[in-house]
């Protein structure tokens, strides 16, 4: 066997083993099982893995922008007139937050941790200072005070003679500042002398900086990686005692802060949220890219606030069977004190066209009032959101209140927020260089698959060398001539050699 020979049955061996290993590893998904289970193993909140310090002091920076309703006929809408609000701000703070008091509990199995945030003034990425400019407004913490006094003709009677004397109006006009961090009310004063408990400042951000919610407690993912950063209890409860059903008062879901890594397009991103005393669900809507990182973008569909008649599912979250309000709205006011409090998207998107139609100076667009969520569906890692909610007061006629008797009912904004964040620079190098990784790793079968290509290619080129050099080498030898003698052969080559006849007598 010449070399050549041995070189073409190396190559073909390689060639078949390259081959198949390849499309056999890759069948079995053998090295993305692998890495799965790596990043499940390291993706938990333990103390040392690699998530554990961003998720305590997550780095990339969030901002919350404030924008109010600013009121524009009081007069006119008192008397009869359809109102009309024109939108102010934002008024945009940093917001820094990290988990407090961070302990590990329950054999290890879960972790504990209190959400403290922060809120720092930025003018360069402000409309105006929030000292100055002033809001013209519902008076929120009289129709809060009128909201618990209807249920009785004593006390309404009584709450109508106090504002008479102290002459508060249904609306207000105070400075943003006011508004978000709290001021003394008279009414409140007032009313707390014969109730302890009634807080005497109001503010809309009242106690909420440089506070927490409560005690989280969340599942590691240690046991499964489903679970990576899912509320347990929050408060001690498992279960909220503000709705009228089971599933209304589950927590469900993480804090909005971390999600379980390998997502796919087809589940549902459940989030608790202390300040709508519920948990929501977002489901997937597009895949988008942030900063080169590929991520899928999940959004809360119409249903989660869907009225009882489109989603069934949502009847636990009417108050009472007369206070259940249409699609787009949820009020809050079970964890609002009694304050007639209404959560919805900004400018009333995805609610009914009536709640918009019903103020002047509304415009939902999906671009500017939807709240997403943008998460490498790999790592879980969330590269982009945008969380925004609509505070509005429900305003009614109310007996014992005759200055109400003109009211409709209707749902008035009084200040949206957004609260946003993009992944920095260097955590989102950190998670090219993980994905780089995960990709390599995941591929390798393909990577043995195109050196198996190679390699026949390699064997084919070999085959054809082969191949020409026999051609060649047959050709050589049907051409040549038998002797030296044949090549001067004037006969065409013919030559018959003779020999001298024997002598019969030697």
């Amino acid at each position: 066997m010449t070399r050549r020979s041995c070189a073409i049955y190396a190559v073909g061996t390689i060639c078949a083993g390259l081959l198949i290993t390849g499309i056999g590893l890759f069948v079995l998904q053998t090295f993305r099982t692998v890495m799965d289970n790596r990043l499940k193993k390291e993706l938990i909140l333990v103390e040392g893995s690699r998530v554990f310090e961003s998720w305590k002091t997550p780095p990339p920076p969030v901002y919350m922008e404030f924008f109010f309703f600013n009121v524009t006929n009081v007069e006119e809408f008192l008397t009869g007139a359809k109102p009309e609000v024109r939108q102010v701000g934002p008024y945009t703070y940093r917001e820094y937050r990290y988990k407090d008091n961070v302990s590990m509990v329950e054999n290890g199995t879960m972790v504990s941790a209190y959400n403290t945030k922060s809120f720092v003034f930025l003018r360069e990425r402000s409309a105006g200072d929030p000292a100055v400019d002033e809001i013209t407004t519902v008076n929120i913490p009289a129709w809060a005070v009128m909201n618990k006094a209807k249920v009785s003709f004593w006390k309404s009677s009584v709450a109508s003679l106090m504002m008479n004397s102290l002459g508060t109006d249904f609306f207000t006009t105070r400075t943003v500042d006011e508004l978000l961090w709290g001021y003394e009310d008279p009414l409140l004063v007032r009313v707390s002398a014969a109730s302890p408990d009634v807080e005497k400042v109001f503010g809309l951000m009242h106690k909420k900086n440089g506070s927490n919610d409560g005690e989280f407690v969340y599942h590691t993912g240690e046991q499964n990686y489903m679970d990576y950063g899912r509320v347990k209890t929050w408060k001690g409860q498992s279960q909220l005692t503000f709705w009228k059903t089971d599933d209304s008062n589950s927590i469900n879901g993480s804090d909005g802060s971390a999600f379980h890594p390998l997502l796919e397009k087809n589940e549902r991103i459940y989030i608790f949220t202390p300040d709508l005393c519920r948990s929501i669900y977002m489901e997937f809507e597009k895949e988008v890219e942030v900063k080169g990182i590929l991520a899928y973008r999940f959004t809360p569909p119409p249903s989660v606030l869907a009225s009882k008649e489109e989603n069934p599912a949502n009847e636990g979250f009417c108050v009472t069977p007369k206070e259940c309000l249409g699609t787009g709205l949820l009020k809050v006011s079970p964890c609002r004190k009694g304050a007639p409090v209404v959560a919805s998207f900004p400018h009333f998107y995805l609610g009914e066209d009536q709640y918009a139609a019903a103020i002047k100076g509304m415009s939902p667009q999906r671009e500017h009032h939807q709240t997403f969520l943008d998460l490498n569906p790999t790592t879980g890692v969330i590269v982009r959101a945008n969380k925004r909610a609509q505070i509005n007061i429900l305003i009614q006629r109310m007996s014992g209140f005759p200055k109400t008797r003109s009211f409709k009912d209707i749902i008035f904004p009084v200040m949206f927020l957004n609260e946003s964040v993009v992944i920095d620079d260097a955590s989102a190098a950190r998670v090219h260089k993980l994905l780089t990784i995960v990709n390599v790793v995941s591929n390798f079968p393909l990577i043995i698959v195109g050196l198996g290509v190679i390699m026949f290619l390699v064997l084919v080129v070999l085959v054809v060398l082969d191949r020409r050099q026999k051609t060649t080498a047959e050709e050589d030898t049907s051409c040549s001539p038998v002797n030296d003698k044949e090549k001067d052969d004037s006969q065409n080559g013919t030559f018959i050699g003779l020999t001298a006849k024997a002598d019969p007598q030697a």
